[in-house]
């Protein structure tokens, strides 16, 4: 019994002496800048479940305990944002078992985040999913909708799962919207003329052209991941340098990292890395993006 205690309570300090360090650790980081969105492209559970003789899904499993523990490192290190890439909609490709064991592990994984020891009340996060939600089963998109509803009035941090995602399938969706949008505008600005006894001449089409225009501002209004800022830092596992059709209108000023490290063996180093990478890159990344915003 004195043995069991005495072995808990060196636990306890070796616990409390790591968390003070990384706190110490962060506390240097945070004299420069700190990115305030991270992506992260979540490559190599299955690999890492073979590696290791598992059977596949744990290797999924034991993602998702990575996911959160990097979670926790990024909202400590002052990140307000960030992004992870969770199933494309091209995984739908694989075969139906694997797809039906994913989407029953991300509907209990889902249904978790609202627990009262879960990370939503651990960080005040704000949850948003990201994608065609018209792919996903009725069970996994209502729990995301319920997840989504219960976290809208969060503030301190927003986590944007992407699923089921496509790049080119977000930009496609905003050209359509920014098209069906641009219509709606003439339709209304024709009325409208028509109405105050305005009849067709060379000044109403130039009006109508100069309507007609879509513009960047008018397809990035529509883009899934308007809700948030551009991302600052892409970190992709595995040693991966492939976007794999993840965030590629919105990487174009980004920070690329791909370390070896498959996703369940990801931890405080890589993200530590990722991030001095990017501190010394930050001036030349702000130069991009400012002109991008004058553009």
């Amino acid at each position: 019994m004195l043995t069991e205690k005495a072995g808990g309570t060196k636990s306890l300090l070796f616990g409390g002496l790591v968390t003070f360090l990384r706190m110490c650790l962060f506390k240097v980081i945070a004299t420069g800048p700190i990115p305030n969105h991270i992506a992260f492209i979540m490559d190599g559970n299955r690999r890492y479940a073979k590696k290791h003789n598992f059977v596949e899904g744990y290797g999924h499993k034991a993602g998702y305990s990575s996911l959160v523990l990097m979670l926790g490192h990024c909202f400590e290190l002052g990140v307000k944002y960030v992004t992870v890439y969770a199933f494309s909609i091209d995984n739908y490709k694989r075969r139906p078992d694997i797809v039906k064991f994913l989407m029953d592990l991300m509907l209990e994984k889902i249904e978790q985040l609202l627990d009262k020891e879960g990370l939503v009340n651990q960080y005040g996060l704000r949850i948003y999913f990201i994608g065609n939600m018209k792919l996903l089963s009725e069970p996994v998109r209502a729990a995301a909708e319920k997840v989504m509803k219960a976290t809208e009035k969060n503030k301190r941090a927003v986590l944007l799962v992407c699923v089921p995602y496509a790049s080119t399938d977000e930009i496609v969706n905003a050209v359509k919207e920014s098209c069906e949008n641009k219509r709606r505008e003439i339709q209304t600005h024709v009325a409208t003329k028509l109405a105050n006894g305005a009849s067709e001449g060379v000044e109403v089409r130039e009006e109508l052209r100069k309507l007609a225009n879509i513009n960047l501002v008018d397809v990035e209004k529509h883009m899934h991941m308007r809700v948030v800022p551009d991302p600052d830092i892409l970190i992709r596992s595995s040693g991966e340098t492939r976007l794999s059709n993840f965030l590629l209108w919105q990487t174009a000023n980004c920070q690329l990292y791909s370390p070896a490290a498959l996703w369940p063996e990801l931890d405080i180093r890589h993200l530590v890395w990722a991030v001095l990478n990017f501190q010394r890159s930050y001036q030349y990344l702000e130069k991009k993006k400012q002109k991008k915003i004058s553009e």
